[in-house]
């Protein structure tokens, strides 16, 4: 590139305090959408299945079959306000008691509670994709909320890694990006088994907008990191991309939840 990547260990102190303002509001934005998602949905009590096939050993066929049984009611509007919440406390942590840790690390040019919080939260969300289209095995939740986890894990190492690389090493990128696809390619594979065998029962109207939706958002975050370490343009500010990636985990959260709720909780 012929234009100087920007430190972030060089900006101003004042850069971080506006870091520090600029999450405690979005802080407050995700708190308050939790809390409004908890008190609209506390009396509709609209609730997801999750089962286990286990094998038993069919005494009339001579032979193994699954056997499904009810494991879990998951109840959808706890979901959806609990990943608004977790990054709620996310945010306030950082500015608040975690401000001081939050500052050493941007000044590395890395956020390790980012990727933590997005492990837990980002997972959630798409479990929960994945419920609306079918996908209520338990073990099949359970890879999908530990893949995308990973995926998120994957990001923090390559913020890691990279500080003692002195070229940048995509390993971790690549790998995340394996890890982040799988649960998408079950989704799809679900969703659109239910749409060519559905018969005249095809999914609502707000799945078939959620899908694609949050696809998009999903891979817009691997694409704010890939321009932050091709330092293009704005991104070669390294706190740029801090900024973007804070208004992505809004503007995703908000989207899921009220679509979510626009489809699953409306009267």
């Amino acid at each position: 590139m012929a234009s100087q990547s920007l430190s972030p260990a060089q900006a101003p102190e004042k850069t971080f305090r506006g870091l520090r303002t600029f999450n405690l509001v979005m802080g407050f934005l995700h708190l308050l959408q939790g809390v409004l998602m908890l008190v609209i949905t506390f009396s509709l009590d609209k609730t997801y299945p999750i089962f286990t096939n286990y094998l038993k050993f069919d005494l009339a066929t001579r032979s193994l079959v699954t056997d499904p049984r009810l494991a879990y009611n998951v109840n959808f509007g706890v979901g959806v306000a609990l990943f608004l919440l977790l990054s709620a406390a996310a945010h306030f942590s950082l500015s608040t008691f975690g401000y001081k840790w939050y500052v050493a690390n941007l000044k590395k040019g890395m956020n390790p509670a980012r990727f933590y919080e997005y492990a837990l939260s980002s997972s959630l969300m798409i479990v929960l994709i994945g419920l609306l289209v079918g996908i209520n095995d338990l073990a099949a939740v359970i890879l999908i909320f530990g893949l995308n986890a990973s995926m998120n894990l994957f990001g923090l190492l390559m913020e890691k890694h990279n500080q003692t690389t002195p070229k940048t090493d995509w390993t971790s990128f690549i790998f995340g990006c394996i890890a982040g696809i799988i649960p998408w390619i079950a989704i799809l594979w679900y969703f659109l088994g239910a749409i060519n065998i559905g018969g005249d029962v095809k999914p609502p109207a707000f799945v078939y907008a959620i899908i694609p939706t949050i696809f998009v958002f999903f891979n817009i975050f691997a694409v704010n990191m890939f321009l932050q370490y091709k330092k293009v343009g704005p991104w070669k500010d390294y706190l740029f991309g801090e900024r973007v990636y804070i208004i992505l985990s809004l503007a995703a959260k908000t989207t899921l939840a009220w679509m979510i709720f626009s489809g699953v909780f409306a009267p």
